[in-house]
């Protein structure tokens, strides 16, 4: 007699959930799992690593994102004849708005810190073609802005940067500055020259200093 009961009690319940789901009953509300609840956990991992952030694109405006001790580290590591000077790269680099950690990759990309190439003698951090504040050498070699010692450099290449490739033709990403920097027009690799200083600015702000 018992077993009968509690069958029709099974069969009472089914009854009621089939009204219920397939059919509604006025007045009733069934209580709803919230959305997030009612995902499992595996699909919201998913879910979150699947959507890509933005883009991050390697803005040089921004403070410095190293400090000067570390850019004398990296000088001295390499052996430059501008070792010791970091505090005048980051000093510049504060007064122009310009993170310095973009002047170092840019003087490690063109000369290697000033141990090979032109600027040996020019003392120029970006191998600047002839500008008309400073004397013009190695016409034959197309022209090179003189300066006047490293710090010097240094400071001509802040105020290029800042004045005509972000002031006058708005372009401060990487990406924006190499092709008018160094054009594959004028034989170089625009996009080997990008790679290499996106790799270095990050290797650089991950506090290693050999890239």
């Amino acid at each position: 007699m018992l077993r009968w009961l509690l069958v029709g009690c099974a069969l009472l319940l089914l009854c009621f959930w089939w009204l219920v789901t397939q059919v509604g009953l006025p007045g009733l509300v069934l209580p709803t799992l919230p959305f997030s609840l009612a995902r499992s956990p595996a699909s919201s991992a998913s879910s979150l690593s699947s959507s890509s952030l933005p883009h991050q694109p390697y803005t040089v405006l921004g403070p410095p994102s190293v400090s000067a001790a570390f850019i004398n580290r990296v000088l001295a590591a390499y052996h430059s004849p501008a070792a010791g000077l970091g505090q005048a790269l980051y000093d510049d680099g504060v007064r122009t708005g310009i993170d310095p950690v973009y002047a170092l990759a840019f003087f490690l990309h063109e000369s290697s810190f000033g141990t090979t190439g032109e600027a040996q003698k020019t003392l120029a951090l970006g191998n600047e073609r002839c500008i008309p504040d400073r004397s013009c050498v190695d016409l034959d070699r197309g022209g090179y802005a003189q300066m006047q010692s490293w710090e010097d450099g240094f400071a001509h290449w802040y105020s290029l940067l800042l004045m005509l490739y972000v002031k006058e033709w708005h372009r401060v990403t990487i990406e924006q500055i190499i092709p008018k920097y160094a054009p594959g027009s004028d034989g170089n690799d625009e996009a080997a020259y990008i790679a290499a200083i996106e790799h270095a600015v990050a290797t650089w702000r991950r506090g290693v200093v050999w890239v």
